[in-house]
């Protein structure tokens, strides 16, 4: 690995844990951590791989036009919100890193474990009063997201 790839990995694991962090706390994700995140993954692929800079865009792209469209979904179904669009944007910059192709995957994995936390503190509490409460959706993305990379890595070793 290179100094300027370990630079990149390095703000990638800083924005993402900073945003991981700041949902837990405020369940917001602020535009201060998510559109560096989002330009550090473009900027990466383009010094890196630049022949694979469209499907960097088009993660983005996707990452935020298939989440706007849960959001928006949701809210005219439901007459409230059930996403916050730093959500929307956090998709997007990983969508940037990951590129459009490993979506899909990073949000089933990121719902899964979403559920599985959802079930397991309802067993735990032995109530479901906490499911009305928001759950902050940040930290499973990001969470989805290092599991990606860890994927990635490792089957680039092999």
């Amino acid at each position: 690995m290179d100094l300027c790839t370990l630079l990149f990995a390095l703000l990638y694991l800083y924005f993402s844990a900073l945003l991981c962090w700041h949902d837990i706390r405020s369940g917001l994700l602020p535009d201060r951590f998510t559109c560096p995140l989002l330009w550090s993954g473009i900027l990466y692929h383009l010094h890196h791989s630049p022949s694979l800079i469209a499907d960097t865009l088009w993660g983005a792209i996707a990452g935020y036009g298939s989440m706007s469209l849960f959001y928006w979904g949701y809210r005219i179904l439901r007459q409230r919100e059930g996403l916050g669009y730093g959500d929307v944007k956090y998709l997007a910059a990983l969508g940037a890193w990951h590129g459009w192709q490993q979506l899909p995957l990073l949000l089933i994995a990121a719902s899964v474990m979403a559920c599985v936390f959802v079930a397991a503190k309802a067993l735990w509490y032995q109530t479901i009063t906490d499911i009305k409460n928001p759950l902050p959706f940040g930290p499973f993305m990001g969470a989805a997201g290092f599991i990606l990379i860890g994927v990635s890595t490792v089957s680039l070793r092999l």
